[in-house]
């Protein structure tokens, strides 16, 4: 760590010294028992074969291109379906191309997108076709009531059909009928950094829940949008489903499938949480680093409610995952972060995403300790009297790894009598070494 940043991290030593003794909860090891049936992964290439088959390509001319919209998020499968939507394409006599279709992400530059591609997977080796990175867009029109200009990826506008590729999912800044997912990828994704940039300023006033489906309709009349590849994940993060979305049910099918999303995502068992730790925050994980409808907190979005539950007292911070790229959009939802996060933070890609995302709130840095110890401290000192018997404390890999947790005693108990979580191990002391945790990550345990 430099000095700069050095000096933002507050000592263990301090931290005690300025809470006092609290003892510590114990921890055990339970898992969330979910009954899932996702699609097997010798049969995923396939199953995105047939969705784009199920899509009006008879529309597409003889040995036309085909454009393929890929965003940035760690979809499950990610290379495997773009590869059986590319196949089909090829099959069929069409020339497909994978663009970027991740808004601002990887620094906002072509290069930077075309790496993010590449570390979920998708080079032109592993998925069979060129990928054409640019950040330059067109404008294809302008929305009727308020002039917002709508623009799209310059590669995109001249092939002769675009296909976005994506999953549905609830969206980590607003409620709507359409939310993260297919009609959010042409309306931000598409826009590259210039389209995102103009929908969240413009979502000030014009909400993402009205602003997106009015776009897209705009989109898909302007321009030669076949349909989608929607994909939907299980509470394991498996693919669940692939099916082809046609323009003329685009959105109707995109609220559809976003009720089944609700229902499947995974979440925490309880409603009610005095601190949750979380190893992990980044990009692929959640848009804005940890899932607000996980978390139950959305502090940086203008005019949108928080979700209803859960109600978590203190979140703690541990780490950025590799793969965000030190984009550390979000953090400002924990209470304290660890000097490794600190370390971690790339500021320009961080401070890019916010400003695109008009949500600098979302990159205010947390205090900051440095270890672990202390965080769990700092923590606990600052939710009323402590009970380590009675406090509620969950540990996470992140927010969309939840299938295992370490949870306190007072969990654990409440565990006994639900047949939606399993116990693996009984409650035990904490253990540190030179003040972090020994034990692994839940995920992997």
């Amino acid at each position: 760590m430099d000095q700069s940043r050095d000096s933002l991290a507050v000592s263990e030593t301090a931290v005690m010294n300025a809470c006092g003794e609290i003892e510590l909860p114990e921890l055990g090891l339970i898992e969330q028992v979910w009954q899932t049936d996702s699609i097997s992964s010798d049969e995923i290439a396939a199953e995105a074969g047939q969705a784009l088959l199920s899509l009006p390509l008879d529309d597409v001319p003889e040995n036309g291109e085909i454009a393929l919209g890929v965003g940035s998020r760690g979809i499950a499968n990610i290379a495997d379906i773009v590869s059986g939507v590319v196949h089909q394409a090829d099959q069929r006599g069409y020339h497909p191309f994978v663009f970027p279709a991740m808004g601002s992400h990887g620094g906002a530059t072509a290069e930077g997108q075309r790496e993010m591609l590449n570390e979920l997977g998708i080079t032109e080796a592993t998925i069979g076709c060129e990928i054409r990175s640019s950040m330059d867009v067109v404008e294809v029109s302008r929305t009727t009531d308020r002039n917002v200009p709508v623009v799209a990826d310059r590669n995109a506008v001249n092939a002769d059909a675009i296909v976005p590729i994506n999953r549905i999912k609830p969206h980590t800044d607003f409620d709507g009928s359409v939310e993260s997912g297919l009609s959010k990828m042409l309306v931000i994704g598409m826009g590259k950094q210039r389209g995102a940039k103009i929908a969240h300023d413009w979502a000030v006033d014009w909400s993402l829940r009205d602003m997106i489906p009015a776009i897209t309709e705009q989109l898909i009349e302007n321009l030669p949008i076949l349909g989608g590849v929607a994909i939907l994940e299980d509470q394991h993060d498996e693919t669940a489903s692939i099916e082809g979305i046609t323009p003329s049910n685009f959105l109707e099918r995109e609220r559809e499938l976003l009720k089944t999303s609700y229902d499947i995502m995974p979440k925490l068992p309880f409603d009610n949480i005095d601190l949750l730790i979380l190893d992990y925050q980044g990009k692929e994980i959640s848009g804005q680093g940890m899932d607000t409808n996980v978390i139950g907190r959305r502090p940086f979005a203008i005019q949108e409610p928080e979700p209803v539950s859960p109600d978590i007292k203190r979140i703690y911070t541990r780490r950025l995952t590799e793969t965000t790229h030190g984009n550390a959009m979000g953090m400002g939802s924990a209470d304290f972060i660890h000097k490794d996060l600190l370390n971690e933070i790339e500021m320009e890609p961080t401070l890019i995403n916010a400003l695109t995302a008009s949500t600098p709130r979302g990159v205010r840095i947390p205090p900051v300790v440095q270890t672990d110890r202390a965080g769990l401290t700092a923590a606990l000192s600052t939710i009323g009297i402590v009970d380590p018997e009675s406090v509620r404390v969950l540990r996470a890999t992140d927010t969309m790894h939840l299938s295992r947790l370490y949870a306190s005693k007072a969990l654990i108990d409440e565990s006994r009598n639900r047949e939606d979580l399993k116990i693996i191990k009984e409650p035990k002391p904490l253990s540190f070494d030179s003040g972090n945790f020994t034990m692994p990550t839940p995920y992997n345990s």
